[in-house]
């Protein structure tokens, strides 16, 4: 049995990292793991108590850390506050410590105390983690504090742990910031549902909810299920959903999606799918996943820093002797190894890394861009070669007359009645584009027969009759009408083109992506749409298997870092076999969904620049936190190796580049490409 839980209070990735690893080691739990950046345990065990023994597991290693039932709320405010309390104790001891002429064994109990006040935490999680043979950064200032006290530079120790713990305190802060932002971000949680029954309104859990059902959807509510209006006219926000701030009109007859908000109106909805099935739903499921797919350079960062200080610790000692060697100072020179153990603490990396591919992760939810993981985050950012697939891709799938050419002496109107009587018993797509094309009331007809992909036959008026396809030769999509065998008119039929479609070839060739058009569809079809769009390369007449292989062909250039965008059950292949999948998450197959790694919830192909250039700005994002890190390490490293800076420099450095790059992880969130900003402020 999987169960997840909440777990706050952890000062970064490397303790939960540690913490993952020892609740592993539980009998009874398999497959644990602490999402770090959310703030949540997953773990699976049959053992009833083992929610129990992972709770007392956390309190010997990380004091800090609860875990708690996710319904729950932590009280952080409190938390915080013990935390405040506690350094001030510290920081007042010190002080009297340091500035006061006392004895001398006053002098040692107030600076003992106000070392133990400002870094208790600190020290009891380094030798725990000690004695289970775990290293991290809590030994390397545990070191440093007792290290400056033995050679008697006590305002040094103080400040040591001082300042690392007024870190901790702004790190968490700025942590759970920056975890509030992104699910604020991505909150499409429905709480309830106004289930309509024979005894009147009912608030139900939408899970409970059947299909076919209906419900009542108030003003400032959330819809809750996927459906249809069989009731009432409001104004929807779709933002949460599609990234879209405009609002959405809807009144009978419209579909509705899950997650969208009520403005204005009381909606009467239908449901057409189970709470497991909806939109919202599958939104959420595909958020809570993504964390666990990393990037190259998160795992690469993860592995690094699991191993990182044992090498610092080494160094330092290296550093102490060549200091020692040459100064013969043996106090010099521990002052200056210790400095190199404060200066090196791995927060920087272990923090801003996975904060920043999170933050974009976040960010392309809130625009309607669901991304199933940092690696394939990190993959939009190298496409240069985009194919997409045309129908209900580029086009709506939607197919509308366009032309009607007549052989007998008969009206367009009448050819288009004369059709419908015959298409009203049909379910095929241009059925019934030919029948909402119609104004007149349809009569019935008599010996209705439809041949499956052919047509269908029926008697009218002691007339014989005949709509759909016998010609081979037709160009385009024709629908044909025989009256007694005989040609009396066809029906030229055109799929629409999306209104986005020509912005996103355009925005994509701005990137240099090139862009290739693959359709089942007839070369005058697929060429005439590649034409109007901007599409110049046009590949016509292809079977799933077609697709598939021109893309295996693509993939042997080594250069070709390839994108699918597809819809239907047939691009389920093509989606999996490129280097990153796109699928469309209103009318995409599950299977198309399924089978690829980025969705894009409203169907706006426009939507696959967007996705790359959020990939591209939280790529560079992640590199800047990376550099700015190791410059600033390394210069204080050199800077203390020299003799130039102290230790409480060196804790500022440490301190101060993490919350920097905590900072700057956070603009990932809140990036928007300068054209999305241009047409924000036109539209005020």
């Amino acid at each position: 049995m999987k169960k997840t839980v909440k777990i706050e209070g952890l000062d970064c990735p490397n303790c939960a990292r540690t913490l993952e690893a020892e609740i592993n080691k539980i009998e009874g739990v398999k497959n644990a793991e602490i999402n770090f950046v959310k703030g949540k345990l997953s773990f699976e065990s049959e053992d009833i108590n083992a929610l129990q023994k992972i709770v007392e597991l956390s309190k010997k290693i990380e004091p800090n850390a609860k875990i708690i039932d996710s319904k729950k709320k932590i009280n952080n405010k409190k938390i915080l506050t013990l935390d405040l309390v506690t350094l001030g104790v510290g920081i007042a001891l010190g002080l009297l410590a340091l500035l006061l002429p006392l004895p001398v064994w006053a002098f040692w109990l107030m600076y003992v105390l106000s070392a133990l006040s400002l870094g208790y935490k600190t020290y009891y999680k380094a030798i725990r983690l000690l004695f289970k043979g775990v290293i991290n950064e809590n030994l390397l200032i545990t070191l440093s504090v007792v290290g400056a006290t033995a050679i008697g530079e006590y305002m040094e120790g103080l400040m040591v742990v001082c300042l690392y713990t007024i870190g901790k305190i702004l790190e968490g802060l700025a942590v759970n910031r920056s975890r509030k932002s992104i699910e604020a971000l991505t909150n499409f949680q429905v709480e309830y549902a106004n289930l309509i029954t024979s005894d009147g309104e009912k608030q139900v859990s939408p899970s409970e909810v059947e299909v076919g059902s209906l419900i009542l959807v108030k003003s400032g509510e959330k819809v809750p299920l996927d459906g249809v209006v069989v009731e009432g006219k409001s104004a929807l926000n779709m933002q949460s959903l599609t990234g879209e701030s405009v609002p959405v009109h809807v009144e009978k007859g419209c579909e509705v999606l899950s997650g969208a908000i009520s403005l204005d109106g009381v909606l009467k909805i239908q449901t057409t799918k189970k709470y497991e099935e909806s939109t919202v739903s599958k939104i959420m499921n595909l958020i809570e996943n993504a964390s666990e797919k990393k990037s190259k350079t998160e795992t690469l960062i993860s592995k690094i820093t699991r191993y990182y200080t044992l090498g610092v610790i080494l160094l330092a000692l290296i550093v102490w002797g060549i200091v020692w060697a040459v100064t013969s100072d043996f106090n010099v020179a521990i002052y200056r190894g210790l400095i190199f153990l404060v200066v090196s603490c791995p927060c920087a990396f272990a923090i801003s890394v996975p904060l920043s591919y999170f933050s974009g992760l976040g960010n392309a939810s809130k625009k309607g861009i669901l991304i199933k993981g940092s690696n394939f985050l990190d993959a939009c950012a190298k496409l240069n070669l985009v194919a997409f697939d045309k129908t209900g891709t580029l086009t709506t799938g939607n197919f509308k007359v366009v032309d009607v050419k007549t052989f007998e002496d008969i009206s367009k109107d009448e050819a288009i009645y004369l059709a419908s009587l015959g298409e009203q018993y049909s379910l095929h797509p241009l059925a019934k584009s030919i029948v909402l094309e119609n104004t007149k009331p349809l009569e019935k007809v008599k010996n209705v027969k439809e041949e499956a992909g052919v047509g269908v036959s029926y008697t009218y008026k002691k007339h014989n009759y005949f709509v759909g396809r016998r010609a081979k030769n037709t160009k385009g999509t024709t629908v044909e009408l025989y009256k007694d065998d005989k040609l009396i008119a066809e029906i030229y039929l055109a799929d629409t083109i999306k209104s986005t479609s020509s912005e996103a070839c355009a925005e994509l060739e701005k990137l240099s992506v090139k862009t290739v058009l693959l359709s089942g569809d007839n070369f005058e079809v697929a060429n005439s749409v590649g034409k109007e769009i901007g599409i110049k390369e046009v590949k016509a007449e292809l079977l799933p298997q077609d697709k598939y292989a021109y893309l295996e062909n693509a993939k042997k250039d080594k250069k070709n870092f390839i994108g699918y965008v597809g819809d239907g059950l047939n691009d389920a292949p093509s989606l999996m076999l490129a280097d990153v999948g796109i699928s469309m998450g209103i009318n995409g197959s599950p299977a198309s969904i399924e089978a690829s790694d980025v969705v894009l919830v409203d169907d706006n192909p426009k939507k696959v620049a967007t996705a790359i250039k959020i990939s591209k700005f939280t790529r560079k994002i992640v590199w800047e936190n990376i550099i700015l890190s190791a410059l600033v390490k390394l210069t204080f490293l050199l800077l203390g190796a020299l003799g130039i800076t102290g230790m409480t420099w060196a804790v500022f450095a440490d301190v101060g580049v993490t919350l920097l790059a905590i900072i700057n992880s956070m603009r990932a969130l809140r990036y928007t490409p300068k054209e999305e900003k241009i047409k924000k402020v036109k539209s005020k």
